[in-house]
């Protein structure tokens, strides 16, 4: 198991900003992901599929019922999960997950269900909208439940938890909170919003669970005199100190807020201000000390149905953002991400600095580099900014005028980059 210090630097922190505060009317959605440093977390895309009746899909665990169709999807996952800490669609969906602990977890946590990173990429496979995704967690939230250990490092296989969720589309977010199979969602619709790993809806519920408010009564947790009935009071878990809390996530729930705030306040909230944002190490945001680590980032631009160009997708496909550059990605005939950022499957005695996929191994070099000779390392990185640089500059001149000519500059242009990237590192 983990200890509780432990516990309190496990951790996700999720973005979303929405008109009128951002440029051209998108959605803009973020979310870094923060694993074990031994995990090597992969992206991956998926192209659209149909199944036969009775066909069934091999989760991390357990096996459920396929639906007829899946949209396509590109997932940033940890290599050994089937499912993804965070992703999007074809449909314009964007979803992640944060764990979170809550006075309902116990022993029955480890009995394998679906991790919350198996209902991230199911809502993602099966949803065409933000609400649509939220109906599909929230389903499989009752039926049959989150649960299972959540790492495969040895000796570590009681690290559980439960799990909120951010949900965009190009219109509207929400964010889903859980307390096993109970759950509160509150839907965003302007302005911005982050998650944490703690629970933070309070009394705006606009959807629960059947009967939630009966529920907590009779687990003892809820009385009407204790007043308006509070989400995030009833089930928050106590089992961290107050030092630990208000050093770990209440910290990075309220700098994050702040940071979005800033951003937002000119009204013109782009997607290289969640690169910012994701960037942040000061807010303890962006992690890379101790077993803990950003292992990936992702940035969501959703255009509004009006916008001819598609929607974008920003990975890094490697671990701290801060010293990555975000590839984009753009759903459409032919779009592809290579292999680049697929691990193999690994063998038993492969030694750690064989494993992960080939740009994972290169990044390991920079930062190799960056620790036995710093000024080397950082005109490395620089150069790598400018890459990014350039490309942004790119991708917004063609989105600025996109036609439908415009696409095969595009269908390939994650893999070209990493592809550059890699150059780089050799």
């Amino acid at each position: 198991m983990y200890d509780a210090i432990e516990v309190a630097r496990i951790m996700a922190d999720l973005f979303v900003v929405l008109p009128p505060v951002t440029s051209h009317n998108a959605v803009v959605f973020g979310k870094n992901s923060n694993r074990p440093a031994s995990e090597v977390q992969d992206v991956i895309y998926c192209p659209p599929k149909d199944y036969p009746d009775g066909e069934k899909v091999k989760c991390t665990y357990i096996e459920l019922d396929q639906v007829g169709h899946t949209n396509a999807v590109i997932l940033s996952k940890p290599s050994w999960m089937w499912g993804a800490e965070m992703g999007a669609n074809d449909k314009g969906v964007a979803v992640g997950n944060a764990p979170v602990w809550t006075k309902l977890n116990g022993p029955e946590d480890l009995e394998k269900k679906l991790l919350g990173t198996d209902l991230v990429r199911l809502s993602l496979e099966r949803a065409s909208s933000a609400s649509e995704a939220l109906n599909i967690l929230t389903t499989l939230l009752e039926n049959p439940g989150q649960g299972g250990p959540c790492t495969d490092e040895p000796g570590k296989n009681g690290w559980c938890f439960h799990n909120s969720f951010l949900i965009a589309d190009s219109s509207e977010a929400w964010v889903l909170e859980t307390a096993g199979r109970l759950w509160a969602a509150e839907k965003i619709t302007e302005g911005y919003r982050n998650c944490s790993n703690e629970l933070s809806i309070r009394t705006k519920m606009d959807l629960t669970s059947p009967n939630l408010i009966e529920e907590a009564k009779s687990l003892g947790l809820y009385t009407e005199d204790m007043g308006p009935f509070d989400f995030k009071t009833t089930f928050c878990s106590q089992s961290l100190s107050a030092h630990d809390m208000a050093n770990s996530t209440c910290f990075r729930f309220r700098h994050g807020r702040e940071l979005m705030e800033k951003a937002a306040n000119t009204g013109k909230f782009g997607y290289q201000d969640m690169f910012k944002i994701l960037r942040d190490e000061d807010g303890g945001i962006c992690m890379m000390d101790g077993g803990f680590i950003t292992a990936g980032s992702q940035v969501s631009v959703l255009l509004p149905p009006s916008a001819l160009a598609p929607s974008v997708h920003w990975f890094t496909g490697t671990p701290n953002p801060a010293t990555s550059i975000y590839k984009p990605f753009f759903f459409g005939p032919g779009a592809a991400v290579g292999d680049v950022t697929v691990s193999p499957p690994s063998e038993a005695g492969t030694e750690q600095a064989e494993k992960g996929h080939a740009l994972y191994r290169g990044h390991k070099k920079l930062c190799n580099l960056m620790d036995t000779q710093e000024e080397k390392g950082h005109c490395v990185l620089a150069q790598l900014r400018e890459l990014e640089k350039k490309c942004c500059e790119d991708v917004d001149e063609i989105v600025a005028n996109y036609n439908e000519a415009s696409f095969p500059k595009l269908k390939q242009i994650f893999q070209h980059l990493a592809t550059m990237e890699i150059n780089f590192y050799l």
